[in-house]
């Protein structure tokens, strides 16, 4: 087994974030210790993609404070950065439907032996730094419960014929393979059966155990998680953005990924 760092603490205290049609979330507090299950809890928009871009120093706060290990937030966002990773969030994360299995895995591999490694670590043959990181890519596979052979054409199975499950896996290992001490994950329990739920749940603890703080947006957290809502906080609020229809969602979702281009 490659080295391992433990998972980060997450704490914040009164976190807003304002954008351009009111507050996406506004009075939200989080208290997690490393190798926590934190699920970010509300309908579909009521600004959790955003909570969650700015947990992970994507999206800068307009308000409040947070620390993310020794890290704090807004100031050192790039620091968050570098010890956060994200899985399955629409428009960051995308799969490339075209592309195979095996080739969004060497695809990160190769990005993580160029520019995830330290300089210590560059300056190693190359044949050392190949098979590091074939190794984390067969870690980062185990820990996300993606068993290659099992899918219908191995490693060649192409990202459009996954099932919905077996894609939130592969983006989960993708994330894994720079074995960050924070995980965010979107859409969690999007169009997945109960059984399909309770897998991932499960998945997300076990990667929890193993030393990574997860940070799942969800519509129903699970009772043993650190729950957190944006729905409640700032619902009074008349300055606060109201997203009742898809385009609305839609356009909030363009807000945040244009923040995450700023950060």
């Amino acid at each position: 087994m490659g080295e391992r760092v433990g998972g980060a603490r997450v704490a914040a205290e009164g976190l807003g974030l304002k954008g351009p049609r009111g507050w996406a979330f506004r009075g939200v507090s989080v208290d997690a210790e490393p190798g926590s299950v934190v699920a970010v809890e509300g309908p579909s928009g009521s600004g959790r993609t955003c909570l969650l871009l700015a947990l992970t120093g994507r999206m800068r706060l307009t308000e409040g404070t947070a620390a993310v290990g020794e890290a704090g937030l807004p100031k050192e966002m790039a620091a968050v950065r570098r010890v956060s990773a994200l899985a399955h969030v629409p428009g960051v994360t995308d799969l490339d439907p075209a592309f195979t299995v095996g080739e969004h895995l060497r695809e990160r591999a190769l990005l993580q032996r160029r520019f995830g490694d330290s300089l210590r670590g560059l300056l190693r043959p190359r044949s050392e730094r190949a098979a590091q990181a074939g190794q984390r890519v067969d870690e980062a596979l185990a820990a996300a419960g993606l068993d290659l052979e099992a899918l219908p054409k191995g490693p060649r199975t192409a990202v459009r014929d996954l099932e919905r499950l077996e894609a939130l896996r592969l983006s989960v290992a993708l994330a894994l393979v720079g074995r960050p001490r924070l995980l965010g994950i979107d859409d969690t329990d999007l169009k997945l059966s109960d059984g399909e739920r309770d897998e991932v749940w499960g998945l997300l603890r076990s990667v929890a155990d193993a030393g990574t703080t997860i940070v799942a947006v969800c519509a129903e957290a699970p009772e043993d998680a650190v729950r957190v809502t944006t729905q409640e906080s700032g619902s009074d609020d008349p300055d606060r953005a109201t997203d009742e229809t898809d385009a609305d969602q839609e356009e909030e979702k363009a807000d945040a990924l244009a923040e995450t281009g700023r950060a």
